[in-house]
């Protein structure tokens, strides 16, 4: 029989307890036990006044909002308190009755700027939720993975205006400076004057010479383009569709899957020049391996780890030669002769160590013009073939030797399970794709408590199952 009490059942009045209404395993009711949230009161005591002033929000309520935005992907503010309206189980997470008003969705941007702006206290609820972490025994940091995804700013691609790229000082300068004097007085060359002016590596001016770390060339003297909307982001491209202004996030996880750290980067800073950021907040927690992808092998980033007792796992990375030519590889260098011998025999000799930290080995154009591999060598006018040699190469040589160790190659693999399943859910489920806020502060913002989101998710079913196992 057909019954139409609709009406009749919207009017009904209950009494009812607003925990009666949230299913006993909602994974707000999971997360809101996995830990103590008066943590922070003790972050923010000192942005409020103790005896002055109206009353305000709960500041646990206030930043568990946000939370709650990034943990379900709500794409803004606004939507996320439409959503805790009418939601039973954001209320009660929110501690807010059934009938208690919602915060004004401009509540939480107002806090910040008057109160967070300028403060590390997201980094600190993330570091808190890490140590957490910690204190179950969960995170492994004896080996690393770190690599950067890419997050699109708010800002309009065509409002836009072009400025002159300044190099910015590679943390490495300083250190290889005295490298390249030390071995140009090595092999009897004067030191180099110091120059205001850098036209780039010393080693173009042919297509012959090879050279397989380009990922640091400074961009000094090159027009850049600089968003009018959001001036802190970059204009990032990748491939021939993907062309935006973005923000870059260099990310740091164990191979459990925990998030270690972070930085927040412009989106045209290549991942290499952007690493001793991150690496120096790694310092210090343990780490005895660092897997990293091919944008990070570079000698200056070799040296650095293995120079601190940390083990680089670097993937292959193909030679960078034009086809038909020979690749580096084809060139035996003797170590003892500091020289390189050709297919043909012949010896490239040392000729100088330039700007960048390469030695230039050349051949003799004479013997060369009439070699029979000339095609497959160098089509350089002069028939000279030029080979360079990075002064830290014996560094990118250790990490090859590395790679070719027992285990490294299955190690290596792991990324896809790691760092890169990371990226791929905090883009599907966290709402990572986009910001809808401006500049650096609020993506890092955004960034710490979409990881913090991440990591109290995990650490929250974990302790869950564990309870119910002793149950």
């Amino acid at each position: 029989m057909m019954s139409e009490e609709n009406e009749k059942i919207r009017k009904q009045m209950q009494i009812v307890c607003i925990d009666d209404l949230v299913p006993q395993n909602h994974l707000l009711r999971v997360i809101d036990k996995a830990i103590d949230w008066s943590f922070i009161y003790d972050l923010v005591r000192d942005k409020y006044s103790s005896d002055t002033g109206r009353p305000s929000i709960d500041p646990v309520t206030l930043i568990k909002i946000p939370l709650i935005q990034y943990l379900y992907g709500i794409k803004s503010m606004r939507q996320t308190i439409k959503d805790i309206e009418v939601n039973m189980a954001y209320r009660w997470f929110l501690g807010l009755e059934l009938y208690d008003p919602v915060p004004h969705f401009s509540t939480f941007g107002k806090n910040y700027t008057r109160r967070f702006k300028d403060t590390d206290i997201f980094e600190q609820i993330f570091q808190h939720i890490l140590e957490e972490c910690y204190k179950f025994k969960l995170v492994d940091p004896t080996e690393i993975f770190v690599d950067a995804t890419h997050v699109k700013a708010r800002a309009n691609n065509r409002k836009m205006q072009k400025k002159i790229a300044h190099e910015e000082a590679l943390f490495y300068e300083e250190m290889l400076r005295k490298e390249i004097n030390a071995d140009r007085i090595e092999h009897n060359k004067k030191p180099l004057k110091d120059k205001d002016d850098n036209n780039g590596p010393g080693i173009g001016g042919g297509s012959d010479k090879f050279e397989d770390y380009t990922d640091d060339i400074p961009l000094d003297g090159k027009e850049i383009k600089c968003s009018t909307t959001d001036p802190e982001s970059g204009w990032f491209h990748k491939g021939e569709h993907k062309n935006v202004f973005a923000y870059g996030i260099e990310t740091a996880c164990d191979k459990n899957g925990w998030i270690i750290d972070f930085t927040v980067n412009r989106g045209n800073e290549h991942d290499s020049r952007t690493f001793k950021g991150l690496y120096d907040k790694l310092k210090g927690i343990g780490m005895q391996t660092c897997i990293v992808d091919a944008g990070y092998k570079t000698p200056a980033i070799a040296k650095l780890l293995i120079d601190d007792g940390v083990t680089p796992l670097f993937p292959y990375k193909r030679p960078m030669t034009k086809d038909g030519f020979f690749k580096k590889s084809d060139y035996a260098y003797d170590e003892y002769y500091d020289c390189y011998v050709c297919p043909n025999n012949q010896v490239l000799k040392y000729s100088t160590t330039n700007r960048d930290g390469y030695r230039e080995y050349k051949s003799c154009g004479h013997i060369c013009a009439n070699c029979s591999y000339l095609g497959q060598c160098t089509a350089s006018k002069e028939h000279v073939k030029v080979v360079t040699r990075h002064v830290w190469e014996p560094y990118m040589d250790m990490c090859e030797d590395i790679r070719y160790t027992e285990g490294m190659r299955e190690l290596y693999s792991h990324r896809k399970e790691t760092i890169e399943r990371i990226f791929g859910t905090a883009k599907e489920n966290h709402g990572f794709r986009y910001t809808q806020m401006y500049g650096k502060a609020r993506m890092e913002m955004k960034v710490a408590l979409t990881f913090a989101c991440m990591n109290l998710k995990k650490l929250a079913v974990i302790k869950e199952r564990w309870e119910l196992k002793m149950a």
